[in-house]
């Protein structure tokens, strides 16, 4: 079995600190079970902004993931500190959150 149907199939616990400045979410993709990054770092006014980062440390384009939702619609979430929601938004795509660093 594929890690992302196992992922899939059982959903990882996943833990946010407190009132993070940066969230890192490790995804697993259907296609070959390719590994991206997707991060959320507070900006200076204290506002979290999506990125995208491949295995490879450079930048991959939001779209790939293919979540039903926009990317302000997930940063605005992770600024109300919603982070359910945000791992239920990112977890619509053709990727699986595998595992969540946050400080």
């Amino acid at each position: 079995m594929s890690k992302y149907l196992n992922l899939k199939q059982n959903n990882p616990t996943l833990r946010i600190t407190k009132n993070p400045r940066e969230v890192i979410f490790t995804t697993i993709s259907c296609m070959c079970d390719n590994v991206h990054t997707l991060r959320l770092k507070k900006n200076n006014e204290g506002d979290f902004k999506l990125s995208g980062i491949g295995r490879s440390g450079m930048g991959y384009a939001f779209s790939n993931w293919q979540i039903k939702h926009s990317k302000s619609d997930i940063e605005w979430m992770a600024d109300a500190n919603k982070w359910n929601e945000v791992i239920i938004m990112i977890n619509t795509g053709t990727s699986i959150i595998e595992k969540v660093k946050s400080r």
